[in-house]
């Protein structure tokens, strides 16, 4: 198999991928783009249609190209996004190969070494910006195979008809949980929302110092090597019109999480015992790096060292939509520090040379 090479390798092309290469592009670094997807728009394409851009939390502009507010809020964000983003490569001009699907990511003797099911590219920098959205998380409770019923992640969810007259779980404290919730109400014969801590509700505008406080708490676990926590993890909730919506429904009466599954419901220590044909898990999702395993970056503590964006014990693998720079607060941030940090390293390699 023939080897492509070239100086940089950005893997995805979601805002942090496409951030990542636009600042490389300035840099006249011309990078190699690939995306496991059919077409534009990231994890944004997956989402439910029921996910309408009234409902979202805010699409910050990518670097370069303003997008236009849509008219119409009643638009699916998985149709208005990708839109977005397709106009923005094109416009843009950046070298998208889709699609492309990454397996391993190797050192070789002078460069990264990235294997996909389309060839093989030999870099001397990889900007990894594969997100979260293909490792959704189940957590794993007693009984769970024994559920009769309906169990979904909120990858699945497609919207609130299929569960007309179902008596539905929701599980989770976020965003994606009170998106469920607020569609539910008056839908299903019956919602119960479990969380495993009480909600944390904030009545704040949420402004750029409070946004800054929140990424730094998650960049400092990241700079230590500890899985990240989400930054929503870390921001509580705030009334945004999906809670006020579930609100009004009267669909947020949490309660705490429950210690196993029965065939027909979900049960407490304390005894209680409550009805469930459903279960929706909207508990989040985990870094999509499996194709990083063969560089062997965890850290005893589970998650990988990263300083800014640029992997510790790899310094030519820069990890963007990781950590502080997962959220769309982070992400156009940390794909100019990434082109910096990769701009520099290259100068540095031809300097020695």
């Amino acid at each position: 198999m023939d080897v492509n090479e070239t100086d940089v390798v950005v893997i995805g092309a979601g805002q942090a991928g496409l951030s990542s290469a636009y600042f490389l592009d300035r840099f006249g670094l011309a990078p190699v783009v690939l995306d496991a997807a059919e077409g534009p728009g990231g994890a944004w394409r997956h989402r439910s249609p029921s996910l309408t851009m009234d409902k979202v939390h805010g699409i910050f502009d990518l670097p370069g190209l303003h997008r236009e507010p849509s008219a119409d809020g009643l638009a699916p964000a998985a149709l208005v996004v990708p839109d977005y983003y397709g106009a923005y490569e094109r416009e843009v001009g950046l070298r998208i190969v889709r699609p492309v699907r990454v397996s391993a990511v190797t050192r070789g003797d002078d460069r990264l070494v990235v294997t996909s099911d389309a060839g093989e590219w030999a870099a001397r920098a990889v900007v990894n910006a594969t997100g979260t959205w293909t490792r959704p998380y189940w957590p794993y409770y007693p009984g769970s195979s024994d559920f009769l019923g309906r169990q979904l992640h909120y990858a699945a969810y497609r919207g609130p008809a299929e569960f007309s007259g179902r008596r539905v779980v929701v599980v989770g404290g976020g965003a994606s949980a009170m998106h469920v919730l607020s569609e539910l109400g008056g839908v299903a014969a019956g919602t119960l929302w479990v969380t495993r801590r009480p909600p944390v509700w904030r009545d704040d505008d949420f402004g750029e110092e409070a946004r800054r406080d929140a990424v730094a708490m998650v960049e400092e676990r990241v700079r230590q090597g500890l899985p990240p926590q989400s930054v929503v993890s870390v921001t509580g909730l705030g009334y945004t019109p999906v809670v006020l919506e579930a609100l009004e429904r009267g669909t947020l009466h949490r309660l705490p999480m429950f210690a196993r599954i029965e065939p027909d419901g979900v049960a407490w220590a304390d005894g209680r015992f409550e009805a469930a044909d459903t279960i929706v898990w909207a508990t989040g999702f985990r870094s999509a790096l499996d194709h990083l395993a063969p560089l062997r970056l965890r850290t005893p503590g589970g998650g990988i060292q990263v300083d800014g964006t640029q992997a510790v014990a790899e310094p030519r693998l820069q990890l963007v939509g990781y950590g502080p720079s997962a959220s769309t607060v982070g992400a156009n941030r940390a794909g100019r520090a990434a082109a910096v940090n990769v701009r520099r390293l290259l100068a540095a390699t031809r300097a020695a040379a």
